[in-house]
């Protein structure tokens, strides 16, 4: 059954508070929005007891208000839940805060080590999935040298998602940007080593990259094993600071695409930008490119030589949403 709403719109980032009053607002015996208070005075306490309260195959937008707090929870929103939105306070998105605690090395219930997929605090897999105003945390500080402390935030593997104004704070391992088309918009995405990684197709639009690597470091690392997958991280206008002494990106994958675009970089690059993860072989595949970017860190000296020269005509398909489809799903 296909969904009246095969888009996402500026109003499904939106609550009207004033017309709530505390309560979430129903139709065909569904609650549209479904308010979330760790203190009671919503339909759930949780987070993830709201999502439960999602009817399964959903097939219109329904819209979870979190009042401000820090809930501690591990949360999952299936497949079969569609037209999500998750929304705080866009002015406070330090005030709504998500957060759990595993890291790769953990073990679950089975006594098998989680890994670094099922270590994520908010995993979603779910389809035109959106959120705004929201803190999603792992609070693991990675110790550089120990085994499996990679530590998920976010795990976002359904397509067509948009987070704006969302803080997303890890360290190793922060955001596994997974599969799909996913839009980043005046967000902001902290860790220290491939922060940012995965198989997807994003676009990452006026947002702050914070490292905060003690030495080394990497902002992205993407995967991509065949030239014809049209997938990728594209960065545009977006700022990239913190410490450490980091590389742009790293190629995990024989096609890695990575691209900078208009973007500011603090002294915090390492001079070769870019690494080949140890494999030579991947220097003629890859594609790692900056374009247009300035600041103290953009210094294209040291650079390896092998980052792709793109003139505007190649770089254009890359600096709009249009690169993510967006004509055919957004509406912003």
């Amino acid at each position: 059954m296909l969904s009246d709403r095969n888009h996402i719109s500026w109003d499904d980032l939106k609550v009207d508070e004033k017309k709530m009053q505390g309560f979430g607002t129903k139709s065909d015996n569904v609650y549209r929005v479904i308010v979330v208070d760790k203190n009671g005075n919503g339909h759930s306490r949780t987070v993830q007891g709201a999502i439960d309260m999602v009817p399964q195959h959903n097939t219109k937008r329904v819209k979870i208000y979190i009042l401000p707090g820090i809930y501690r929870e591990k949360i999952f929103i299936p497949s079969t839940k569609p037209y999500i939105s998750l929304i705080g306070n866009q002015n406070q998105t330090s005030d709504t805060v998500i957060s759990w605690n595993n890291k790769a090395s953990d073990r679950g219930s089975d006594g098998i080590e989680l890994g670094t997929y099922h270590s994520a605090s908010v995993a979603i897999e779910s389809d035109y999935f959106c959120a705004t105003g929201i803190t999603f945390e792992n609070t693991v500080v990675a110790d550089p040298t120990g085994r499996g402390m990679q530590a998920v935030a976010l795990r976002i593997a359904g397509d067509k998602a948009v987070f704006y104004k969302v803080r997303i704070l890890g360290t190793q391992d922060t955001l596994l940007d997974d599969v799909g088309s996913h839009y980043f918009v005046q967000s902001y995405i902290q860790g220290s080593v491939d922060f940012i990684f995965g198989r997807a197709r994003s676009l990452y639009e006026d947002c702050v990259l914070q490292s905060t690597a003690s030495f080394g470091g990497a902002i992205a690392a993407h995967h991509r094993d065949l030239p014809q997958e049209n997938t990728g991280f594209s960065f545009v206008n977006c700022i990239v600071r913190g410490t450490g002494d980091v590389y742009l990106g790293r190629a995990w994958g024989d096609y890695s695409r990575i691209i900078y675009s208009y973007c500011y970089f603090e002294k915090i690059i390492t001079s070769s930008g870019w690494s080949d993860w140890n494999q030579p072989s991947r220097q003629k595949t890859v594609e790692f490119v900056e374009y247009r970017c300035r600041g103290a860190g953009a210094d294209m000296r040291g650079r390896v030589p092998w980052m792709k020269p793109f003139s505007y005509d190649q770089i254009r398909p890359y600096i709009s949403t249009e690169f993510i489809d967006g004509q055919q799903w957004l509406r912003l």
